[in-house]
């Protein structure tokens, strides 16, 4: 339905970016090892909902996502869907809240149906996928160096992903 143009069709999830680099591994000589500062403080939340064709809508905070938090990012979503949609989440608390739950039906309203996956399954959301090439890949080891750096590259990676960074699905 999705690809014929009917739904759009979403998945949404909250990734958390601070100052400890997420770097599986990496080669580098004896001679000339490579650095990366590690610190804790503060850090970045990112609200998320992507589609297949890399259209991203996101809300970054420099606090935790409640469940108010939540309910405004979805309203602002909600206003600016076109036709029917269709939003996967996963089983998060934060999406199982009573507050959260008790706007579902107003959204179905307006033509907004939420769908949860089942538990203990990310790997069915695809926007696991985002975060994951974001945190290994896309982000440049020297957003690590500090707070507004980190700031400046993941704006710019979300801000430009389906454009200079793309997932084909």
């Amino acid at each position: 339905m999705e690809d014929s143009g009917f739904i759009d069709l979403y998945f949404g999830d909250e990734s958390h970016f601070g100052l400890t680099p997420n770097v599986p591994y990496a080669w580098q000589t004896k001679e000339n090892p490579i650095l990366l500062p590690a610190a804790k403080g503060r850090f970045l939340n990112v609200v998320g909902l992507m589609n297949r064709k890399n259209k991203l809508f996101f809300d970054v905070l420099e606090s935790t996502f409640n469940s108010d938090k939540l309910i405004c990012f979805m309203d602002d979503f909600v206003a600016q869907t076109i036709k029917k949609t269709i939003v996967i989440l996963d089983n998060s608390p934060i999406h199982r809240s009573k507050k959260f739950k008790a706007k579902i039906q107003m959204w179905r309203e307006q033509d907004v149906y939420i769908f949860f996956l089942p538990p203990y399954s990310p790997e069915l959301n695809l926007i696991e996928i985002l975060w994951r090439r974001i945190k290994y890949q896309w982000l440049s080891f020297d957003a690590y160096l500090c707070f507004q750096n980190l700031k400046e590259r993941l704006l710019n990676v979300l801000q430009n992903v389906g454009i200079k960074y793309d997932i084909i699905f």
